[in-house]
């Protein structure tokens, strides 16, 4: 079974080709693995808490110390929101929107917590475009270590075989707001699109298609959501660290920040390695934990810094060439900010009342402006009824 090329539009869609697979102890359907976006509503549900045993993935280990996330829950029958004339309850956004996990913390305590699609606290849900988020904050636990001296270093000081490209003027902090300043056509109604030809490539693959790109502006000027730049990240911070983004994630986040489970990676057959963009692993508690890590600005509880100080701030200041974007962080107007994926994953967090909502989630549709709408409607009927 290998990682295809595949197409897709604003958020990065992975294609796995091969046979179908039948997933041990869940109900029999067998499930032709051709593109995910075209599994049925029940392959799905299914499929995406078992990735390890339909895909190449790499295990991120826990440590021994979990961060503890005391139970403090909180009566939100009262959150409630509006939607084409209907009124919605938490439950009934859960059952409307195919939600497997929906986990409030509240100050670090858990207030809300509750599981869907055979979900429980050990299920591990595939996190798609959430990975983009912890793969910015992994550059800059490399710049923290010295393995990167800046975001304002040329991109081609990481990746020598992108000189002469049209990358040779973009920085690593250009990358991480997609704003390259590098064509690239996210059409994946087209064919002969960027995405359609190269979503999935990585490693020399990927260096061969950026190679034909041409400068399409000054870098850091526009923004262009590109799966070419997410992917260069994931690059960039391999080639920083000599080593596979899991192991890094493993030592710098996982275990030293106290994960409660295992992870693992999506990683290509062709090169074994991890896409920047896409396809962690983990947990419902673990997400509000990566959480957690984010809002405490990458400091452990012993004080150690992982990330550089204000790491987070710069992360989620609106860029220049988009007001709603950041350093892979997507940005609201508020001053909350948030790690998104297809399907409705989510890590949402909100520094001024210290609150995370974090959701695992199969919806109908990869992308939509339905499923969009619930989904922040929730999350803003939970932060009015929080006490």
């Amino acid at each position: 079974m290998r990682i295809k090329k595949i197409s897709r539009a604003l958020i990065l869609l992975l294609g796995f080709s091969g046979s179908g697979f039948v997933v041990a102890e869940e109900p029999q359907e067998p499930v032709d693995a051709t593109n995910v976006l075209f599994w049925s509503q029940v392959q799905r549900e299914k499929g995406f808490r078992n990735i390890d045993k339909i895909l190449p993935t790499r295990k991120i280990n826990a440590g021994e110390n979990t961060l503890e996330l005391p139970l403090a829950l909180q009566d939100l029958s009262a959150a409630r929101y509006s939607m084409d004339g209907k009124q919605f309850s938490l439950e009934d956004h859960m059952r409307s929107q195919h939600v497997g996990g929906l986990l409030v913390l509240k100050k670090g305590k858990i207030v809300y917590e509750k599981y869907g699609l055979d979900n429980n606290e050990e299920s591990r849900w595939i996190a798609f475009s959430v990975a983009k988020s912890i793969t910015s904050m992994l550059i800059g636990a490399a710049i923290q270590d010295g393995y990167i001296d800046s975001v304002q270093d040329p991109v081609t000081d990481y990746l020598p075989r992108l000189k002469g490209s049209a990358y040779d003027a973009a920085t690593i902090e250009n990358v991480l707001q997609m704003a390259s300043g590098v064509a690239w056509n996210e059409d994946y109604f087209d064919p002969e699109s960027d995405v359609s030809k190269a979503a999935g490539s990585n490693a020399m693959e990927l260096f061969r298609h950026l190679n034909t790109l041409k400068v399409s502006g000054k870098p850091g000027e526009v923004f262009n959501y590109s799966t070419g730049d997410t992917n260069l990240v994931g690059a960039i911070l391999r080639a920083a660290i000599g080593n596979n983004e899991s192991a890094y994630t493993e030592q710098k986040i996982w275990k030293a920040f106290g994960m409660g489970s295992d992870a693992s990676w999506v990683i290509d057959a062709t090169y074994g390695a991890e896409l920047g963009g896409c396809c962690l692993n983990a947990t419902l508690r673990d997400y509000a934990r990566i959480g957690l890590f984010a809002l405490n600005d990458g400091v452990l509880a012993d004080g150690t810094r992982i990330l550089p100080e204000g790491w987070m701030k710069a992360s989620t200041t609106p860029s220049k060439g988009y007001p709603g974007y950041g350093y892979l962080w997507w940005l609201r107007p508020d001053g909350s900010y948030a790690a998104q994926g297809i399907f409705g994953q989510l890590i949402w967090i909100d520094p001024k009342t210290e609150t995370i909502i974090v959701t695992h989630s199969a919806w109908e549709k990869a992308v939509g402006k339905s499923q969009t709408a619930h989904r922040w409607a929730m999350v803003d009927a939970i932060s009015k009824a929080l006490k």
